[in-house]
């Protein structure tokens, strides 16, 4: 999963201007001056730290810098003090938004910053007229599961073996939007 070109350089997405990098506690984070940017490389130290404190199966720092390069991937850090606490990366298909990876600093969980990072790639699907937003999760992961249900994912199927690194199914869910909005 890589940033684009536009994710290094380029404009924020319009759920970011509207909130004018202010504090992003509107949805429901505990941080005070949380605020989101772009993923760029020279946050890379910061990024492998926090997916190696998450994950199991971590992605490499080479699929991270390979994902700055896919044209249709964007990222949001989610960032307070200084310090990146928690990101997001996801892809703009033709009508949707798929999402392929979500972490928080294990430090700064349970106090809304993965809710808030979920919200603002809502708000930038909405904004943009799109039907839906997808993602995988791994069968075992219950924590991120509940998460993704309370703003309104559900399962839509399952997806043997879908994780390489050791077979584990993932929980293909979406979130649908009752009305596409004419903002395409």
């Amino acid at each position: 999963m890589a940033i684009s070109k536009s994710k290094v350089g380029g404009e924020l997405p319009p759920a970011e201007r509207q909130r004018g990098r202010e504090p992003a506690g509107s949805f429901g984070s505990t941080i005070d001056h949380l605020h989101f940017k772009q993923m760029s490389p020279s946050d890379l130290e910061e990024i492998m730290r926090i997916e190696r404190a998450s994950f199991a199966y971590p992605w490499s720092a080479r699929f991270f810098l390979q994902e700055l390069g896919v044209p249709c991937s964007r990222s949001l850090l989610a960032v307070t003090s200084g310090k990146t606490v928690g990101y997001i990366i996801y892809w703009f298909l033709a009508s949707e938004i798929d999402i392929h990876n979500l972490a928080v600093d294990p430090v700064y969980r349970r106090q809304g910053i993965g809710r808030s990072l979920l919200h603002a790639v809502i708000d930038e699907a909405r904004g943009r007229g799109l039907s839906r937003v997808t993602l995988e999760v791994r069968k075992s992961n219950q924590t991120a599961r509940r998460l993704y249900e309370s703003v309104g994912f559900a399962v839509q199927g399952v997806r043997r073996g879908y994780y390489s690194d050791d077979g584990e199914d993932a929980l293909a869910m979406v979130l649908e939007f009752k009305e596409k909005s004419s903002a395409a």
